[in-house]
C-alpha cells in the first residue's frame, strides 16, 4: 500500500501502551516514520527482555520510506534504532542531546559507520518529500524533549508522545505547544 492524495497513520506501536514508540505518517506516496522504541518486558514474558514493535508493514515498503524523526532519548522512542535503523536503510533525524545517545548505541552495535545520523540543531523547519517536520520543545523528564508539528498537503499534525505542563522545568524549556 502507498499513500495517496491523502494523509494516513498508522500505529505500529506505542500507541494505547507504554513503551514500543513507532508510528507512521503517510501521504504523496511516501511514509515519515515517528520514534523507533522498545519496552522492558514484564513477568508476562518470562526470558523475554526487550520487546519491539512489529515493523513488517514497513519493512515491506522501505523504498517508500523518508526517514525517522525521533522525538527524545528514552528507550521507549529509540531503544529498537540499534536494532532496526540499518535494515530500514533511511537516515535518522534526532536532535542534539538525542543523537549523542544514538550514536552511542549505534557504535556499541557496531553499525555507526552505516546509518545516516542527522542532527536537527536548531528549531527551523526541515523538509521531508512532502513533510515539513519542526521540533516543539516540551518539558520532559530528560533533556531536549519535544513535540513535532508536521505539515503536509493535507493538513497539520502535532505529534507527541510524552510530555508534562510545566512553568519551570528542573531539565530542558518548558513546553512551548
Amino acid at each position: 500500500m502507498k499513500p495517496g492524495k491523502e494523509l494516513l497513520f498508522c500505529a505500529l506501536g506505542g500507541s494505547g501502551e507504554i513503551g514500543m514508540n513507532v508510528n507512521l505518517y503517510g501521504c504523496d506516496g511516501k511514509w515519515l516514520m515517528v520514534d523507533l522504541g522498545m519496552t522492558f518486558s514484564g513477568n508476562e514474558y518470562p526470558g523475554v527482555d526487550l520487546v519491539f514493535a512489529d515493523l513488517e508493514f514497513i519493512e515491506e515498503r522501505t523504498e517508500d520510506l523518508l526517514g525517522v524523526v525521533l522525538t527524545h532519548a528514552h528507550e521507549d522512542h529509540i531503544g529498537a534504532v540499534p536494532y532496526f535503523a540499518q535494515e530500514l536503510g533511511v537516515p535518522l533525524y534526532a536532535t542534539p542531546f538525542t543523537a549523542r545517545l544514538v550514536r552511542a548505541k549505534l557504535e556499541e552495535a557496531g553499525i555507526a559507520g552505516k546509518v545516516d545520523l542527522r542532527v536537527i540543531d536548531h528549531l527551523d523547519p526541515f523538509q521531508l518529500g512532502p513533510f515539513t517536520v519542526s521540533y516543539l520543545p516540551l518539558a520532559h523528564p530528560i533533556a531536549e524533549g519535544n513535540a513535532l508539528l508536521i505539515d503536509t498537503p493535507y493538513g497539520r499534525i502535532f505529534h507527541t508522545g510524552d510530555w508534562k505542563l510545566d512553568d519551570e522545568p528542573q531539565i530542558g524549556e518548558p513546553t512551548t505547544a
